[in-house]
């Protein structure tokens, strides 16, 4: 058998329709070489062993062999190679196409081979094809030839042994490295690695490694720099020992939490009984619950606590119904709204997850969009410290907490937000990790261990890792495991099994596959079953002694030590839920079934009968248990929380309006005269905010935020004058030092500057524009970035930050797919206004002069502190430079071009006195080109008012509101809008370009008369110079010109000639050839 066989660094299967060209000179020098293995630049290309079957030769015909050798040939010897395999592929798929079957019969086939030089002759026909057609359907598919042509599949390079490597400094292959350092010591180190060979002979491999672990922190204390190892020993980190005395009473907070527990569980079930299809969570909230009932009797600080406003907690989203039964005991939430989850129309339910935009006065933090708690948490925690270091808020005794599901974890921002706690050294955030092993719909490391996985992530960041994995009972075993024998077993047991235990509730079970089956079969010997799965089914998470002794040291760190806290804790999904604890099923588990409820209501001792249990609901008060205000275990609730400082989740955001002086209107009137010099609103931006951060109290209450780039925005004036925040100061000399704006850093610096990370940026912004709530502080920040990774790329930000109740501006910089000229495909935003009208909360403008930039600022400030308003602006700004007009005198319906500019719709220009007149409509950097368009029509006698719509969002916004008042008030004359007032009686050509999409202008379609000619930068981005990117997309002067003839022709104005030697006077052609789609397209 002949057999040839390439290789390659990345295994690429040979897929001769897509690849072809790529590597087809490649695939054709291996080929000539033959057999065996041919390295190519820089990589090495696989193309399986190709097996050839034995078959029957009749004299004059070929076998298969013999064929495939020959087609092997004919790829080989072609000088353009490629030409060939091309040709192969595009015949394959135009002969399938033809039927649309995608698979080709024997004649086609044969047909096929002759035209790429391979004719097949009698029974070679037949011969030839069998050897493809491996199902004996009668036809072969492309998949069949190419995946039998390929053989076998190879080994993974690396397989599986991977997994248990050498981990060290300098892995096996790399040994040798080490003996090459000039201060090797190679006779020294023997003597050590003899002596470690000594104790693990001794005392065991567990035992030595704890003694490792404490030899290395006494190396870092003594002041030697060795990084220390990133995981220890599955056990608690706390002995128990080492335990502080619990403070509480044990037994009445057992019982609070019993009532809170099925509060949450009931609210849940009842609500999907009575409104099927609500939906919510029961086994998030049952896994966290020992959790956050010690931390609200012992650590959670309200309000009033002193140093600050509290602490900012961030639940996990889906154990909200955890927060309704507490606040249900304490008397902040009625019966009817608890009987409400999740039915909110009527205005009485309760918030499916943590929403301050639907209840303003409870929550504070939206978490349950996955990853983005755990990134707005470490940035509320640098933001407080930020705005202490200020001078602006004592936030001394203010912890944020943060609680984060193990699945969660692998979301990317999760990641990012561990990175920069440790970077930033927030000693101020604790976060909690609730590893009970479960995603949605199964483990989250079935084959291995989080908890070891995520103490190496956090530690390896720079945290301080407490593990709470051990309950009290399960931790004896710990504590007695003389040999470090037990604590191997339960770091080989993979956590699906964990999971597996959980769920099966079988004590026989544990006994068998975790301790006979390693030889620990007398370690439990004392215990029965029901003890040992009793033991088992407490984990440190569900233990309030080993939680307090967590959390009381977490907050020493936070205290007294310079690094994050993460308290890694086992827990079980759906604890005390006896029915489903563990299963797959969990999360989905929206109620509980008779049965289900009775077991639940017996495990947790809730005084009902089985016939009130059946009744449910119904039953009202008697069933959503609540002893009342008098009873002990409210008042042991309200006495903790009044010690530390009131009710939590609570908002209470301070009036603004009634706090902060605002700057005067002449303030932003720096514009109005207009300059001939060219210049940016982008760089008219900068000027204006500069002046603002100069206005006593008011300015120091600016937050200026970039994420890097703020040169291009005009900005570097900042770093010298209001100084980069950075907490620990600026420990080096910058490399411009001796320039006047130099790079300069400080704690008190008033400018943040966040690094590469929208993400990271978005959550700070929402920290800063919530602070007014979250610390009674009022901060405006102001952030400018590309405007392509705003609503693209961090959209679900935008939103966290609306839902937050934020208050501040987002300046979407290098806006306009041809204004941002050399950047192209997806980095060319045209698209940003579109998004932005999804969003509720964001009030979106497009200026084209700086003085409507400076009105916009004023509006905002206005709306959001002026009038205490949750809004968000956000502002396209634009790095064209060109002359900035000064404010025209021109009313519009009576309006002045302030009064009508804020409405979204003013008249910037009256029309020339010409026989015939259109409406040109623009906004941006594109009004250069309406108004370069009024001279060219002015040639064929057409004058043309020019309008600036700053804001077709809010146009279209109320216009809709209005239609509705109309359809509702029949009775009523029809309810006028701006937009109708301005355009709707016109029956003439209206033109309207811009630099955004189509689509965008289209919000105004209905509500304009006359003839509407829409232009728009519809399609991908590309690069080139600004002149020719706007008669790509047809949004020049000249297109503006051209839209207004053909509407008037439309209109029998004008002769459609007159049209048409327009377009042939300034070139522009119907056929525009574009790369990035299909030629049909649209």
């Amino acid at each position: 058998l002949w057999s040839a066989r390439l290789q390659i660094r990345s295994w690429v299967p040979l897929d001769l329709a897509a690849n072809m060209m790529r590597w087809a000179a490649p695939f054709r020098r291996a080929l000539q070489h033959g057999g065996g293995t041919a390295r190519l630049a820089g990589c090495r290309l696989y193309t399986p062993m190709i097996k050839f079957r034995a078959g029957s030769t009749a004299m004059g015909e070929r076998s298969a062999e013999e064929l495939i050798s020959q087609l092997r040939d004919i790829f080989a010897n072609q000088k353009e190679q490629s030409a060939s395999l091309q040709q192969l592929s595009n015949e394959w798929f135009a002969r399938a196409d033809v039927d649309r079957s995608m698979s080709l019969e024997s004649k086609e086939l044969a047909s096929m081979m002759a035209e790429i030089g391979l004719p097949l002759h009698g029974k070679e026909v037949d011969t030839f094809f069998q050897y493809f057609d491996i199902n004996k359907s009668g036809t072969v598919s492309y998949t069949e030839f190419t995946t039998t042509l390929r053989g076998e599949m190879p080994q993974f390079a690396a397989s599986l042994a991977f997994m248990n490597q050498y981990r060290g400094h300098y892995p096996s292959q790399m040994l040798s490295c080490s003996q090459d350092l000039t201060i090797f010591d190679p006779e020294e180190s023997e003597e050590w690695i003899e002596s470690l060979d000594a104790v693990i002979q001794h005392h065991g491999s567990t035992k030595t490694r704890f003694m490792l672990h404490d030899l290395l922190d006494a190396a870092v204390r003594k002041g030697v720099n060795v990084a220390p190892p990133i995981t220890t020993p599955m056990v608690n980190s706390i002995p128990t020992s080492a335990e502080p005395e619990y403070p509480g009473d044990l037994a009445m907070e057992r019982r609070i939490s019993n009532l809170i527990r099925w509060n949450a569980a009931v609210m849940v079930s009842d609500a999907n009984r009575r409104a099927a299809g609500v939906g919510g969570h029961i086994g998030t909230f049952a896994s966290i619950c020992d959790m956050w009932e010690v931390g609200m009797n012992h650590f959670f600080r309200g309000k009033a606590f002193g140093g600050g406003m509290g602490d900012q907690i961030y639940m996990q989203g889906h154990a909200a119904p955890g927060a309704y039964a507490r606040a249900y005991l304490e008397g902040r939430l009625s019966l009817d709204r608890i009987m409400n989850f999740r039915q909110e129309v009527g205005g009485k339910g309760v918030a499916s997850y943590p929403h301050p935009r639907l209840m303003p006065d409870f929550w504070e933090n939206p978490t349950v969009s996955m990853g983005i708690g755990p990134l707005a948490a470490v940035t509320q925690a640098r933001f407080f410290r930020y705005l202490h270091l200020r001078g602006m808020a004592d936030t001394s005794a203010s912890r944020v907490w943060c609680f984060i599901g193990d699945g969660e974890m692998d979301e990317p921002e999760s990641i990012y937000a561990i990175s920069r706690a440790g970077y930033e050294r927030l000693n101020n955030l604790i976060m909690i990790v609730n590893c009970n092993y479960q995603r949605l719909d199964g483990p989250v490391r079935g084959n291995s261990k989080v908890i070891p996985e995520f103490e190496g992530v956090f530690r390896g960041a720079g945290f301080d890792v407490i593990k709470l994995i051990w309950g009290s009972q399960w931790n004896e075993l710990i504590d007695t495991d003389h040999d470090g024998k037990f604590i191997e077993m339960l770091e080989r047991v993979p956590d699906g099994d964990c999971q597996r235990y959980s769920a099966k509730q079988d004590g026989n079970l544990i006994r068998q596959e975790m301790f006979i089956a390693n030889g620990l079969e007398d370690r439990v010997a004392h215990w029965s079953d029901h003890e040992l799965i009793n033991a088992y089914m407490q984990p440190g998470g569900h233990c309030p002694q080993k939680i307090y002794a967590a959390m009381s040291q977490a907050v020493q760190n936070a205290e007294s030590g310079g690094r994050p806290t993460v308290i890694l804790a086992k827990t079980l999904k759906g604890f005390s839920l006896a029915t489903f604890q563990g299963r797959n099923t969990v999360h989905q588990q929206k109620t509980l079934k008779e049965d289900e409820m009775l077991t639940f209501r017996t495990v947790l001792e809730i005084p009902l009968t089985d016939e009130q249990v059946k009744q449910g609901g119904d039953l009202g008060a008697e069933f959503f248990r609540n002893p009342g205000l008098d009873s002990d275990e409210v008042k042991y609730m309200l006495e903790h929380r009044q010690k530390l400082g009131g009710f939590y989740p609570i908002r209470q955001p301070a009036k603004v309006s009634s706090l902060i002086e605002l700057p005067e209107s002449s303030a932003y009137e720096v514009f109005d005269a207009g300059n001939p010099k060219p210049m940016s609103t982008t760089m008219a931006f900068a000027n204006l905010l500069r002046r603002l951060m100069k206005m006593g109290d008011f300015g120091k209450r600016l937050c200026p935020m970039v994420t890097d780039e703020a040169r291009t925005f005009g900005m570097n004036a900042f770093f010298h004058e209001f100084k980069i925040h950075a907490p620990f100061g600026q420990m080096y000399t910058p490399v411009d030092h001796d320039q006047m704006m130099k790079y300069s850093e400080a704690p008190d610096g008033q400018m943040l500057q966040e690094g590469i990370s929208e993400a990271g940026a978005l959550c700070t912004w929402i920290a800063a524009g919530t602070s007014y709530a979250s610390q009674g502080c009022p901060m405006l920040p102001f952030f400018i970035y590309y405007s392509m990774f705003g609503f693209q790329r961090v959209g679900d930000f935008i939103w966290q930050g609306a839902d937050a109740r934020a208050r501040g501006f987002l300046l979407g910089a290098t806006a306009g797919r041809t204004t941002l000229n050399g950047e192209g495909l997806q980095h060319q935003d045209g698209h940003s206004m579109l998004i932005a009208v999804s969003n509720p909360a964001v009030i979106a403008w497009d200026p084209a002069f700086a003085y409507e930039l400076a009105w916009v600022i004023e509006d905002g400030i206005n709306k959001m502190w002026g009038e205490d308003k949750d809004l968000i602006y956000y502002i396209s700004v634009y790095n064209e430079n060109y002359p900035m007009p000064a404010v025209p005198q021109v009313t519009t319906n009576g309006l002045s071009p302030k009064e009508a500019c804020l409405k979204g719709l003013y008249k910037f220009q009256e029309a020339d006195d010409k026989p015939l007149t259109v409406r040109i409509i623009s906004a941006g950097s594109i009004m250069t080109q309406a108004l370069r368009a009024v001279e060219l029509l002015a040639e064929y006698g057409v004058g043309v008012e020019i309008w600036s719509a700053t804001n077709i969002n809010q146009l279209q916004r109320e216009a809709f509101q209005a239609e509705r008042y109309s359809r509702l008030h029949p009775l009523e004359p029809k309810k006028s809008c701006w937009i109708k007032e301005c355009f709707g009686d016109y029956d003439g050509v209206s033109v309207i370009s811009t630099d955004s999409i189509s689509q965008y202008h289209l919000l105004i379609d209905k509500y304009v008369g006359g003839e509407f000619v829409v232009l728009g930068t519809d399609g991908f981005g590309r690069s080139d110079t600004r002149e020719k990117l706007r008669r790509f997309f047809e949004i020049d002067a000249e297109s503006i010109a051209v839209g207004a003839l053909s509407g008037l022709a439309r209109q029998g104005k004008i002769d459609p000639s007159v049209a048409q030697s327009a377009i042939d006077k300034f070139g522009i052609t119907y056929e525009r050839p574009d790369i990035t789609m299909d030629k049909d397209w649209p």
